[in-house]
């Protein structure tokens, strides 16, 4: 893993839950990225697929987001594996629902304070991963 946004002298975190800074810092970017979606009219078709209201979906992204990110596994501790793509099947995701939501994302990651490093390697994740889970208008 690369330090070039660590501290001077200290070791490099050992997974990005460490490196984007903890849970504190898991929380304020889900919840920045719920406030951008409700906010910014560009995300409106990702904001009209949630349903009116956000809460479950807030507190689900940020267990879901801990574990992926190599801290607590809150998310698989209540509902085990995440089936990201069965548990979404009902949901119509094509390419504009894809590119809010990683637009979104990565606009609340700047917001937040992740380090750029980790920034661009958690957007390229999240876009192979909202790629893969498009159902709307695939062959």
């Amino acid at each position: 893993m690369d330090t070039e946004d660590t501290p001077s002298g200290s070791a490099a975190p050992a997974t990005p839950f460490e490196w984007i800074g903890g849970e504190a810092r898991v929380l304020a970017l889900t919840e920045r990225f719920y406030d951008l979606m409700d906010l910014e009219p560009g995300y409106h078709a990702l904001r009209a697929a949630h349903g009116p209201d956000l809460a479950n979906a807030r507190q689900r992204l940020f267990w879901f987001l801990c574990g992926w990110l190599g801290g607590p596994s809150y998310y698989t501790d209540r509902f085990g594996h995440p089936m990201l793509r069965a548990r979404h099947l009902p949901f119509p995701i094509g390419i504009k629902e894809r590119d809010q939501w990683v637009a979104c994302m990565d606009q609340a990651m700047g917001e937040t304070g992740v380090p750029e490093d980790l920034r661009a390697r958690l957007k390229e994740s999240f876009h192979g991963t909202a790629d893969w889970m498009r159902n709307k208008g695939v062959s």
